[in-house]
């Protein structure tokens, strides 16, 4: 008998024209780790919500979701909080308490848990997570990934018979998703625990999973073996292709047809084996090709030509439209320097004396662990939070002392981590009109404008939905039309692609790559490594409060030994400087 068992459930959000689940079956097994994605929208989230009775959302709903063989609306909440456990996408959206021991103790209060056993199970949770450092710590201090990592260990104190996990690493950087994700899976080794996980970011995982079941349209579409799987949605042609890990991919473009299930690597190491055999052992500094030229390592070319620091390479998925991106030196759209900030006097600074500048006509990408200070440089730029020391200029002007509408009205816009929190109407329409409100635009202008922007971003065909009822990728889409909306000259953005499937990163790129052709500067805090790596002109990475380095995606992600790429990771051995599946693609066909 199944764990977990989704019997041909239907779902229908209020007001919906469409099923967000349209006869689901699903048996989730004792001990298995199961992977579930899909492209936005498709019903994962809806899907895994349904797995614990309060938090089911409103709607109409048939079908049914069983709990080893009993319907789960009959088994009692206080049941189904100790055998379900569930980490939400956004950390601070499941901690409830102030302190790190109180947190761990929260769930089983609640269960009834006598004083002794209670201590005892914290205790074990507090040295299995690795807390005990900052066990006593305040939650509000902790960092991300410990407080994600927190609700983690809250979840199993309570002894879940099922851990269920929504985007868990979605806001975490790449060690401490890594770090997260190979906790999930010792608990499922270790413990037993049966693991079911919806992400849109796939690298690292499908080789964790035993079974990895594909979403679309709210359907069930494909269920199997990961390499199986993989090997399907390549045939298929299928847009969740761009999606599977980066040694599938490079694998099916250089296999061709050739490939064979048996031999699909799923993850890097077995990328790395297959590519050593592929291609040979080489020395570590093999060559390079770009545009049909042998690029020697330590051979640099501007950033005007067409080596591999040049963004006119034929290896690129995405290239620019225009000769914007090339400003002169002295055309700065932001420029920070020495900027010190606190968030109160008794606080430690979280910048510390840092300085950046970035090009008109150009993506910088941001990136560091969590907690070091990156949303809180936009929220200075943006003028949200004061610096106590030093000086911030947008094209050219010191953003202290301009007033925000003169800020935010055709010069500066931000898209901030959390999309809700720009969210106030009851329609993506009515909220993107808003933007509109005070300009002396005709109905008809208005109309023009929102179905303009509507189809850029590809949110056109959701007008009409409530924005909390969208998917957190959907969201993330109509944030990005509501800040558009604004004209800006320099636009920030804070995780931009939390939430996206890989066919909506693919549209983000190709938006940003006209924005930049319009010369407009675009300045991105993210932790998607693989979408900075493709698509930034300059990366800096934050550290302790300050820029610790600046350069291109190329010489940057390839001089990291673990904050890189998955491409870079699995070929540095044969291939030096690769850092896209592309350059791994197209180095093999020599």
């Amino acid at each position: 008998m199944a764990l977990l068992s989704f019997e041909n459930l239907s779902f229908s959000y209020p007001e919906a024209s469409v099923r967000a689940l349209d006869g689901v079956s699903l048996d989730i097994e004792q001990g298995e780790f199961v992977l579930l994605c899909g492209p936005r929208g498709c019903g994962k989230t809806t899907l895994l919500r349904h797995a614990k009775s309060v938090l089911s959302p409103h709607g109409v709903r048939g079908g049914r979701v069983l709990l080893e063989g009993v319907s789960l609306e009959s088994v009692e909440v206080s049941k189904q909080a100790a055998r379900i456990g569930f980490v939400m996408q956004d950390p601070d959206a499941q901690l409830v308490t102030d302190k790190v021991w109180h947190e761990l103790a929260f769930g089983l209060e609640n269960l009834g848990v006598e004083e002794s056993a209670m201590r005892l199970r914290v205790a074990e949770m507090a040295s299995y997570f690795g807390i005990e450092s900052w066990f006593n710590r305040e939650v509000r201090e902790l960092s991300g990934g410990q407080k994600q990592l927190l609700n983690l260990a809250s979840v199993m104190a309570m002894h879940p018979d099922i851990l269920v996990l929504d985007e868990p690493t979605s806001q975490l950087d790449p060690m401490a998703a890594a770090e997260f994700l190979s906790t999930v899976r010792r608990l499922n080794l270790e413990l037993g625990t049966t693991v079911l996980m919806t992400e849109h970011r796939l690298e690292g995982l499908f080789d964790l999973a035993d079974r990895v079941v594909v979403m679309g349209a709210g359907r069930v579409l494909v269920d199997g073996d990961p390499r199986n799987v993989g090997q399907i949605l390549h045939a298929d042609g299928d847009g969740m292709r761009h999606a599977l890990p980066t040694p599938m991919r490079v694998y099916f473009d250089v296999m061709s047809e050739n490939a064979s299930d048996a031999s699909v690597p799923i993850g890097v190491r077995e990328g790395r084996m297959w590519l050593t055999s592929f291609v040979g052992e080489k020395p570590a500094g093999g060559r390079l090709a770009f545009d049909g030229d042998l690029v020697e390592p330590g051979a640099q070319k501007g950033a005007e030509g067409k080596g591999p620091e040049g963004r006119g390479a034929a290896n690129e998925i995405i290239t620019r439209k225009g000769s914007a991106g090339r400003a002169a030196a002295e055309e700065w759209a932001l420029e920070l320097k020495d900027v010190w900030l606190r968030y109160d006097r008794t606080l430690p600074d979280v910048l510390k004396g840092l300085s950046l500048r970035v090009r008109k006509g150009s993506v910088h990408a941001i990136v560091g662990g969590n907690g070091v200070g990156k949303s809180t440089l936009l929220k200075a730029v943006a003028g949200v939070v004061k610096p106590y020391r030093g000086t911030i200029r947008i094209l050219g002007e010191k953003v202290v002392g301009r007033r925000s509408r003169e800020l935010f009205r055709g010069a500066l816009a931000l898209l901030p981590q959390d999309p809700k929190s720009l969210f106030v109407k009851d329609s993506v329409r009515d909220e993107l009109a808003e933007m509109l409100e005070d300009r002396s635009f005709s109905k008809q202008e208005i109309d023009e404008r929102l179905h303009a922007v509507g189809e850029r971003v590809g949110v056109a065909n959701l007008m009409d939905a409530h924005p909390l009822d969208l998917s957190g990728g959907e969201q993330q889409l109509v944030a990005f039309a509501k800040v558009l909306l604004t004209e800006p000259r320099v636009l920030l953005l804070d995780e931009p692609t939390k939430g996206l499937d890989a066919m909506s990163k693919i549209g983000l790129a190709a938006l940003l790559c006209d924005l930049v052709a319009e010369g407009i500067a675009v300045v991105m805090v993210s932790h998607d490594v693989e979408f900075c790596a493709r698509h930034a002109d300059e990366v800096s990475m934050l550290f302790d409060g300050d820029i610790v380095t600046s350069d291109t995606p190329r010489r940057f992600f390839a001089g990291n030994a673990f904050y890189t790429t998955a491409a870079n990771r699995m070929s540095r051995h044969v291939f030096a400087n690769a850092v896209t599946d592309e350059d791994v693609v197209q180095l093999c066909r020599f």
